[in-house]
């Protein structure tokens, strides 16, 4: 009896440990069935299980195709000699012809480059960073009922089309404004801002700022709201003041957001406000107000040279994806994402 219990003692270890093999042998009948390998729907079988999707979708992406997608093949009249009565298909080819205006250095076509240029490096030092300064103000206020207030303040100068802002800026600052008659009105000298050429760039950026600042602070607010309220409790403690929490927490917790928006508007840096400009450009004049899209305007649409100004128009989109995706390269090896992420190797 006592061998016995001594013989299964083992037995009775291993069992408990969990690393007793099954000694029966294995069982002869029939294979297990193996499991049905699912097959990934086709193309058209998706289509019909994402009908409502497709459908809600399906506007946006028409609008997208017929104006933005479709007119991208209207660019081929830029190797042609285009005349609208004659059509694309009947036009003459030119082939690089009308690219000579940008190789040999066109007076007209340098001095909008160069107006084009200053505006866009004043954009990205004035107009660009004020959205964030703005966004860091306002996330600084307490009380979130006057945060919401001033907000919507801000906001309310976006919807306002630029007819109407250019309107509002030339009752304000005009030769017969409210500015300039009271002025007149307390015997000093009327002001010449409006119509002025000299001060046609601190006007535009004006103007863009009025208007736009407010509401491209949507973005930066959202992105300070993502930032973990444990970061600012645990910089003071270790004793960092305001400025050093913004420099250590707020700003790295937005330099994703940051670079992202600068790599977009580099995209559109050679575009600088087309209708906001030609709507100020007859009471300045062209040595101050011309810019590339107003250029292409004055010379395609209004004098007829559809070739060449469309090969303008070519350059400067070709030179906006370049801008782009060399932006998002030098993000990528700074550890960014950018607009899209970087392949894996």
């Amino acid at each position: 009896m006592s061998s016995v219990s001594r013989t299964d003692a083992p037995l009775r270890a291993k069992t408990v440990r969990g690393d007793l093999t099954d000694p029966s042998p294995p069982r002869t009948g029939p294979a297990a069935a193996p499991a049905p390998v699912r097959r990934r729907p086709g193309f058209w079988q998706r289509l019909w299980r994402d009908r409502i999707l497709v459908l809600f979708a399906l506007p946006g992406f028409l609008v997208l195709a017929i104006y933005h997608y479709l007119p991208v093949l209207g660019n081929v009249i830029a190797f042609q000699d285009y005349r609208p009565y004659r059509g694309i298909r009947d036009s003459a080819w030119v082939g690089l012809e009308n690219f000579r205006v940008i190789t040999e250095g066109d007076p007209a076509f340098l001095n909008a480059l160069a107006n084009t240029l200053i505006l866009t490096g004043l954009q990205a030092v004035l107009v660009f960073p004020a959205p964030i300064v703005l966004a860091l103000l306002l996330n600084s206020l307490l009380s979130e009922r006057i945060k919401r207030l001033v907000q919507s303040i801000l906001y309310l100068p976006h919807f306002l089309s630029w007819v109407v802002v250019v309107a509002l800026f030339q009752q304000l600052l005009g030769g017969s404004g409210l500015l300039n008659s009271f002025l007149r009105s307390h015997g000093w000298d009327a002001l010449s801002i409006v119509g002025n050429p000299e001060l046609f760039r601190p006007l535009l950026l004006a103007q863009v700022l009025w208007k736009d600042t407010g509401w491209a602070t949507i973005i930066f607010l959202a992105a300070l709201s993502a930032i973990s309220a444990d970061l600012y409790e645990a910089a003071a403690v270790d004793g960092a003041g305001r400025w050093r929490q913004l420099v250590h927490v707020t700003l790295p917790g937005m330099k994703s957001v940051i670079i992202l928006l600068f790599i977009l508007q580099l995209g559109t840096s050679l575009t600088v406000g087309f209708e906001q400009i030609l709507l100020q450009q007859n009471a300045v004049g062209l040595a101050r107000s011309e810019v590339l899209d107003t250029y292409v305007y004055n010379r395609g649409v209004i004098g007829g040279d559809w070739g060449m100004a469309t090969a303008v128009g070519l350059v400067k989109s070709v030179v906006g994806v370049v801008l782009v995706l060399g932006a998002n390269k030098l993000a990528h090896m700074f550890g960014e994402a950018g607009v899209y992420a970087a392949r894996e190797k």
